[in-house]
């Protein structure tokens, strides 16, 4: 649901400009020094990129969902990194308090994440549990007023730099899904310890890491919405409309890869003609339209039933699944057209095969999502 169009419209273009005039001159930079500079996280800042989902009351825009899924589209036409730092507050760092959290949680957080004052993260991905969530062995164990916390979390997004970390640990250890609880823990606490940047494949500028809980004490106002037992529902009420942002955050990419194929294949010349004027050049350019377009439709559809009110859980593994899949294969494509200069670095192009790579994995792997649909069309 699009409120008002006008407004909007002002948004959109504020996000262009961002992407043109800020993000795109500072890619290369973000890649060699693998963080996000100051002076553009102050831009992000004024772009409002933190507080988008975050409800007006908190200081944030309260954007809709198909608003938040448009906006995101536009956003990410540039390296993922900057997404990652500047979305996730708008995102997963702060969906968990803006569904379940307590009034003082949201009066003491929201505008911190809105603002970018503070960062958030959410902490659930373990060793042995990653696509089985509910396997958790982190520990909370009940204290005098409050809790003491166990345990090691990994691959985390953000973990390194994050202030507010949204952590799942097990309270009840014969309950599965019901035995989890959700904590909001900030950074400092004694006990907890985030590690250094993890080194990956991709997405530089955009940390993950790993979190120890080592008899981590925290009272019991930081339980998420001061229920217990009830964190695995607020993680999969949060991720299902994270998954349609993802799935939006996997089509800007796409798009903007497209984008440089055109004009690669317009300028590029072999046989002494652009290579635009070959057929098998022409398809795989078509292709990656076809399925771009695709992905949005289905991308909006979804975001607007939700705007509606209905249920959209397997909606959004259809997202979820199609989005990140369809940007590995316009990836691969793009790479192609572009041959040796796609291959090497320079032109941007091998950084985006590398750094979208990781959409098929997080979030729900494609397979687990293909699971979900498949046990939906059966029941």
């Amino acid at each position: 649901m699009i409120r008002d169009k006008e407004t909007f419209q002002q948004l959109i273009s504020d996000i262009r400009e961002f992407v043109r005039d800020v993000a795109i001159p500072n890619e290369d930079r973000v890649e060699a020094e693998d963080d996000i500079p100051e002076d553009v996280i102050d831009k992000l800042k004024e772009l409002g990129s933190f507080g988008w989902s975050i409800p007006e009351e908190y200081g944030g825009r309260g954007l809709t969902s198909e608003e938040l899924a448009t906006a995101f589209m536009e956003f990410t036409r540039c390296s993922v990194a900057f997404r990652v730092y500047g979305g996730q507050n708008a995102g997963i760092g702060s969906e968990c308090i803006i569904r379940d959290g307590t009034t003082a949680q949201k009066e003491r957080y929201l505008p911190k994440l809105s603002s970018g004052e503070m960062i958030g993260c959410l902490a659930l991905t373990e060793t042995m549990a990653g696509s089985d969530a509910t396997a958790l062995q982190t520990r909370a164990e009940k204290v005098d007023g409050g809790y003491r916390i166990t345990g090691d979390k990994r691959y985390i997004t953000l973990a390194p730099i994050a202030d507010l970390y949204t952590v799942f640990a097990r309270t009840d250890g014969e309950r599965g899904a019901h035995g989890v609880t959700a904590f909001l823990i900030e950074r400092g606490t004694e006990g907890m310890t985030p590690g250094p940047s993890t080194p990956k494949m991709g997405q530089e500028g955009a940390p993950i890491g790993e979190i120890t809980f080592d008899n981590a004490f925290v009272p019991d106002e930081a339980i998420l919405g001061g229920e217990e037992g009830v964190g695995f529902q607020s993680v999969m009420k949060a991720l299902n409309k994270q998954r349609i942002n993802l799935s939006a955050l996997s089509t800007g990419p796409a798009i903007r890869m497209l984008d440089d194929a055109v004009a690669f294949a317009k300028e590029r010349r072999q046989f002494d003609r652009a290579i635009g004027e070959f057929q098998l050049i022409q398809a795989m350019l078509a292709e990656c339209k076809v399925e771009i377009e695709a992905a949005r439709a289905l991308i909006l559809e979804t975001a607007r039933k939700r705007d509606r009110g209905e249920d959209v859980t397997m909606d959004v593994s259809l997202c979820k699944y199609y989005s990140t899949e369809m940007c590995g294969r316009v990836a691969d494509k793009v790479v192609q057209i572009f041959g040796g200069q796609g291959y090497v670095k320079g032109t941007g192009i091998e950084r985006f095969y590398r750094d979208v790579r990781a959409f098929r994995i997080y979030e729900g792997t494609s397979q687990i999502h293909l699971l979900n649909i498949g046990k939906r069309l059966l029941r």
